[in-house]
């Protein structure tokens, strides 16, 4: 044990975990991200593929991520690192360790996005928002984007420099249950509007007829993104879980509550699209501007738009909020571990990063629109490096540890601690070391064919 394991900050217990790891995976990629693909790649047999996926895959990558920082209680670079000095080691701690660092950024400034729509809303300017032009016209302006942006990076410090307990843990303990109570509101309220039955079918019948390799492929691609796996988050969080808190049953409970929020938020905007645009399935294929564009014009012909507006936006802040955390939190504990830093230095670094890094996504629309990489705007190819690239590459190299280097013996007996036993052993055994690497290969080289236009998804 090292000089900065014996002031380990922890969560209280299993209810602080589970609710900080859920509220980590609840994030944009959830409603706005979910919805969208679902819808593009088919619907029920999206959904139905993606849980199988999240049961075992997305299952077996939580367990691992959290039994290695509970084992080492380290964050991802100290972690790798206690399992031997070699240099692919070493580089498989730093690429979980970056990835929060590159994705924290351009995620605010979709944040300042939600914050700006948010209070358009509160003013009653409902009908201004579902104008034609209103969200490129926004994102385009540098000042105003700049502006929202910095207030969702102040949130989100604030948060963090609080502390585990004071900040990440007591922040999740209120905004989840309302985040849950929002959803289930305007779900139902969705669903009831003429016509969204028909989309509610599409969401939630599995149709052999929609099935392509790319929902495989998509949905591999969105549970990474979903349920917060190699981003070193878990291994963070992992490394401030008690001994006595059970691995399996907190994922399973992650598990369950990132799927249910996936499916409240396709529940929330499938049917709700469904029933605005007469059922044509191209108006919510529209990707990220789904939120922007499609989502407010849908409450503008909805009666109490205004409020389901204020509600919607206040739950997508909430969710964008409770990522951010901990996407902040893990590059937070990578420099207090790596640097030696206090908790307040640490903040305050990654804060100046976070502005730097989010200032390019965010004036990418507007004053740097004609700066590209690999044609793509900052905040595209920010995402695109660190989702298609950096997380598959991740996931290979937890795998590898875990498969090669410590064991899966010793993985269990870490699983076991205080358990009577490792029941679903069978399905984390086979995915671990032989599926895990596999589909993370086929994520990574599908996307970045995609990008460089080889095939198309």
């Amino acid at each position: 044990m090292n000089k900065h394991n014996k002031s380990r900050s922890s969560f209280s217990g299993k209810i602080g975990y589970v609710l900080a790891a859920a509220g980590a995976s609840v994030g944009l990629g959830n409603i706005w991200r979910f919805p969208y693909l679902a819808a593009k790649y088919g619907g029920g047999i999206f959904l139905l593929i993606y849980i199988l996926l999240a049961l075992t895959f997305g299952y077996s990558m939580i367990v691992a991520e959290s039994a290695i920082g509970r084992m080492t209680r380290k964050s991802p670079v100290g972690a790798f690192q206690s399992f031997g000095k070699s240099k692919w080691l070493s580089a498989g701690g730093w690429i979980n360790a970056i990835i929060p660092i590159l994705i924290v950024p351009y995620y605010s400034v979709i944040g300042g996005w939600v914050i700006k729509y948010l209070i358009e809303y509160v003013k009653g300017n409902s009908t201004l928002l579902a104008e034609d032009g209103y969200f490129s016209g926004f994102i385009s302006n540098g000042v105003s984007t700049e502006l929202c942006f910095a207030v969702f990076c102040l949130i989100t410090v604030a948060i963090i420099y609080a502390g585990v307990r004071n900040g990440i843990e007591r922040v999740s303990k209120v905004m989840m249950p309302i985040l849950i109570v929002l959803s289930v509101i305007i779900a139902v309220y969705s669903v009831t509007r003429p016509g969204a039955l028909a989309g509610v079918k599409y969401f939630l019948v599995p149709n052999l007829k929609n099935f392509s390799w790319m929902s495989v492929v998509a949905a591999m691609g969105q549970m990474f993104y979903s349920l917060s796996i190699a981003m070193g988050i878990l291994i963070t969080f992992g490394s401030y879980m008690k001994k006595d808190t059970s691995i399996e049953d907190s994922t399973r409970n992650v598990e369950i509550f990132d799927t249910a929020i996936a499916i409240m938020a396709g529940l929330m905007i499938i049917p709700a699209v469904f029933a605005f645009s007469g059922g044509n399935p191209d108006t919510l294929q529209a990707g990220p501007s789904l939120m922007f564009i499609t989502i407010p014009k849908v409450f503008a012909n909805m009666g109490f738009g205004t409020v389901i507006g204020i509600l919607f936006f206040l739950l997508v802040l909430f969710a964008a909020l409770t990522s951010s955390i901990a996407l902040t939190e893990s590059a937070v504990s990578t420099f207090e571990d790596e640097l030696g830093w206090g908790r307040k230095k640490s903040t305050v670094l990654i804060g100046v990063i976070m502005i730097a890094l989010g200032t390019l996504s965010c004036l990418g629309y507007g004053p740097l629109s004609s700066v590209t990489i690999l044609g793509m705007q900052f905040l595209d190819f920010f995402d695109f490096l660190t989702n298609s690239v950096m997380m598959p590459i991740a996931a290979i190299a937890t795998c590898l540890l875990v498969s090669r280097v410590i064991g899966v013996a010793k993985i269990e007996e870490e699983i076991i601690h205080g358990e009577s036993r490792f029941r679903r052993k069978k399905i984390f055994l086979v995915m671990i070391q032989y599926l895990c690497p596999v589909f993370a290969l086929i994520i990574l080289f599908s996307s970045v064919a995609n990008a460089f236009g080889w095939i198309t998804m």
